[in-house]
């Protein structure tokens, strides 16, 4: 793990790369994990999380803070989780209005900077032994199969809502494994990353307005709630996750590289920039909409491009984008470790 002897070019990076991770979580898809992991910074990432652990929680009601955020790494999670905050509230409405408007050509680029990202992880790849091909293979089918999942339909339960919350994380902590999608097939995505954000939003406004009145209002009441119990599922995702991931690193490293190799191979499909939105409707076949007047997201039908049309050359355009985007951060990442020797 690295020390905390960052300069502030790396803090501010730092906070980029957190954005980044942030903005690739929210889409459906995309892992903010390939993200750490192209970045350079997954493993530390990993064995920062790990350090939430009992003995930080000593050290925390001892009031013992400097200790604390020392041992848990918290200069470099404290950077990494502000740049994903700042996300949350900027880069990640600017990727919305871009998929809305400019659809094929996002997907086109995320799909190109995931092929970059194979590219980045196999070509240091050395260990290719039968059972790390195997683990490809398995995790290739796994990542596949679950693209190719029907949704299930929305729930509520608090003990669900703190299931998805565990499992709705898994794409920070697994590249390759896109925890919004995942969400989508739970059925609780509108829930969770829209209507309930949405909520928290609205209370914040009527905060600083000094209106209280957001209390009476039981669904406003009843998505804050929501919200609370999937941000502890997430937060215990998080920790029980990394420590998982720590373990398998330290032990298993080839075999665990071959896994994500293999997911994210795999979310290829996932991220196929030609395909149609399927939305939900009601048993007379109208389309839901959520709170916000928008079209509840199903899932995808995926398609061949007509190779004839100019919108596919444009597709194919930004594929090379995305991945020209991951092998220049290969080589400024490299620079920058030559300049500091």
């Amino acid at each position: 793990m690295q020390q905390s002897t960052r300069t502030f070019t790396d803090k501010l990076f730092l906070v980029i790369k957190g954005l980044a991770m942030g903005a690739a979580n929210k889409v459906p898809g995309v892992s903010g994990g390939v993200v750490a992991f192209v970045a350079g910074f997954y493993e530390e990432f990993i064995y920062s999380l790990q350090k939430i652990n009992f003995k930080a929680f000593k050290l925390f009601i001892n009031f013992r803070f400097k200790s604390f955020w020392r041992y848990i790494n918290g200069k470099f999670l404290g950077l990494l989780i502000l740049g994903m905050l700042i996300s949350y509230f900027s880069v990640s409405k600017i990727l919305d209005y871009l998929i809305m408007h400019y659809e094929l050509y996002v997907w086109a680029s995320f799909f190109g900077m995931i092929m970059g990202s194979i590219y980045y992880i196999v070509k240091d790849f050395n260990d290719w032994s039968r059972r790390n091909i195997c683990l490809i293979i398995i995790s290739i089918v796994a990542g596949v199969s679950i693209s190719l999942l029907d949704p299930a339909r929305e729930n509520d339960n608090l003990w669900f809502v703190f299931i998805c919350g565990i499992i709705g994380v898994s794409g920070m902590t697994l590249p390759g494994l896109s925890g919004s999608f995942i969400l989508i097939l739970l059925g609780n995505y509108v829930l969770l990353l829209v209507d309930s954000v949405n909520a928290l939003y609205d209370t914040i406004a009527d905060l600083v307005r000094w209106d209280l009145s957001f209390i009476e209002n039981q669904q406003r009441m009843r998505l804050l709630k929501v919200l609370v119990v999937f941000s502890l599922g997430s937060l215990t995702g998080l920790v029980t996750l990394s420590h998982f991931l720590g373990y398998v690193l330290k032990r298993y490293k080839t075999a665990a590289f071959a896994s994500i190799i293999g997911f994210i191979t795999g979310s290829l499909g996932v991220v196929w920039p030609w395909k149609h939105k399927i939305y939900k409707t009601d048993a007379s076949g109208n389309i839901l909409i959520d709170a916000l007047g928008d079209p509840i997201l199903d899932n995808y039908d995926r398609y061949f491009p007509n190779i004839m049309a100019l919108e596919t050359y444009m597709g194919i355009f930004f594929i090379i984008v995305g991945i020209g985007i991951v092998l220049w951060l290969e080589w400024y990442g490299k620079k920058t470790l030559k300049s500091t020797k």
